[in-house]
């Protein structure tokens, strides 16, 4: 009797999880016909264009760094504008110090597949930064830490639209 139950509860939290849609999130791809992601970035050697190249890479996905605009006829082609960091006093001590901060890091940028249209896309990534002012050293490193872990963020992101968008238009023609 037990047994029965527990195959029950199993087979219907299955079949209620596939109900629903739900299904693991599978590795970026691209269509056959892109051999490449033109990397373009308005600043010389922008932290987010080697994030976004190192996360290409590890996707299997084949990333190309250029620094000037020209656009390629058999690749996407993706211009990172610059990018922009806010810091939003969430809370303060009893002293009035600054106690933790929220980090905005907003991205914006246009993606080119090859015959159509430029596409603009922005999106922010966020977190909770505890500041703490008798430690100056460790806190600088764990900022820039954060930092790159919001940049990496931000590079799955958009290898993720790309791949949703390069998706939407193979079903599209």
């Amino acid at each position: 009797m037990r047994r029965l139950l527990r195959y029950t509860v199993v087979l219907s939290a299955l079949v209620a999880l596939g109900g629903c849609g739900f299904h693991l999130r599978s590795a970026p791809s691209l269509p056959e016909n892109v051999k490449s992601v033109l990397i373009n970035s308005a600043r010389a050697h922008a932290p987010l264009a080697r994030a976004l190249h190192d996360r290409l890479t590890v996707y299997g996905l084949n990333g190309v760094y250029q620094q000037d605009t020209a656009s390629s006829t058999d690749g996407v082609s993706l211009y990172l504008l610059p990018e922009k960091l806010e810091r939003r006093l969430l809370s303060v001590y009893a002293s009035g110090q600054v106690a933790e901060y929220e980090l905005i890091y907003t991205v914006r940028y246009r993606v080119q597949f090859p015959d159509e249209e430029a596409i603009m896309a922005t999106f922010n990534v966020m977190r909770d930064y505890q500041d703490d002012p008798d430690q100056v050293l460790a806190k600088s490193r764990e900022l820039e830490l954060v930092l790159d872990e919001m940049r990496a963020e931000a590079a799955d992101i958009i290898i993720r639209r790309l791949s949703s968008q390069a998706s939407a238009a193979k079903l599209i023609d």
